[in-house]
């Protein structure tokens, strides 16, 4: 399975504690800066996570089944992957498909799987010749065999790439991740290589997937809603939390500077004194 510390049907890595901040589209600082000259390199976040949410409602705006709305998503995908190439983000993590949405109508599901499958095959050659390295984390296990097999290849294909970092998590869940953690280190104390009585957050930290990258520093969630849906529970303790009205097929260049410009305002305490964000200069 996709590169990690810990591989099989599942990954593992990273961690974090908790507290974390929250704004919306209409923050007042995203009004203060909409361009990317308008906040310097130093605040943009070394990672960045989205819940990509809108689809469906993007496509029934427009009177079009669900997967009209999830093929024009990927093309925003696309393009959020160019814009942190160019602004320097050195992780990008996508909510690509939930724990939760193996629920969702069978036509619909059987849908994604063709379009992931499909977006693997169309898009791996241009990400490679970017040097993005990507990789995908969560119950693997739950796909076909030929969709697995798709994944690891282009995992393996693009695993010395160092420019930008593409996790996208399918299959995943926040606390599917914990209780797999929770599992990993206590078959680690059955061998005799963790004490139980000595584990703190340090020495857990290692079994949750993204454990290898920073914790992300930006949270996005498209589509209005102000939840974080069981996506990375551990690692967003300490996150900046960011909502926006706009559905994710309509996310582009002008929305994610709204989300660092507001992002490039904001005071990271990780629950100590106030730190402001570095600037440059």
């Amino acid at each position: 399975m996709p590169a990690s510390s810990h591989q099989g049907s599942n990954t593992n890595t990273a961690g974090a504690r908790s507290g974390s901040s929250v704004a919306t589209t209409r923050h007042p600082a995203a009004a203060r800066a909409s361009t990317t000259a308008d906040h310097p390199s130093s605040a943009v976040p070394r990672h960045i996570a989205i819940v990509m949410d809108g689809n469906g409602r993007w496509a029934r705006r427009r009177a079009r089944p669900r997967s009209f709305g999830h093929r024009a998503g990927q093309k925003a995908v696309r393009a959020t992957v160019k814009y942190c190439l160019q602004r320097g983000v050195d992780v990008l993590t996508l909510f690509a498909f939930s724990s939760e949405n193996w629920k969702r109508p069978s036509v619909e599901v059987g849908a994604l799987m063709d379009l992931f499958l499909r977006a693997l095959d169309k898009e791996i050659d241009e990400l490679h010749a970017n040097a993005v390295r990507v990789r995908f984390f969560g119950n693997l296990a739950a796909f076909s065999d030929t969709l697995r097999t798709r994944m690891q290849a282009a995992a393996v294909r693009t695993a010395g790439n160092a420019r930008l970092t593409l996790n996208v998590c399918v299959s995943y869940g926040g606390r599917w991740d914990i209780a797999r953690a929770i599992r990993l280190a206590a078959e680690a104390a059955t061998r005799g290589e963790l004490d139980p009585a000595a584990i703190t957050e340090d020495t857990v930290a290692p079994y949750f997937c993204l454990a290898d990258v920073p914790p992300p520093d930006l949270f996005i969630r498209t589509g209005g809603e102000h939840r974080i849906s069981n996506f990375l529970l551990w690692q967003l303790a300490y996150t900046e939390l960011y909502f926006t009205d706009t559905l994710w097929p309509d996310v582009d260049a002008a929305e994610l500077d709204r989300a660092l410009a507001d992002y490039a305002h904001r005071e990271r305490r990780f629950g100590c004194t106030p730190t402001p964000l570095p600037r440059a200069g």
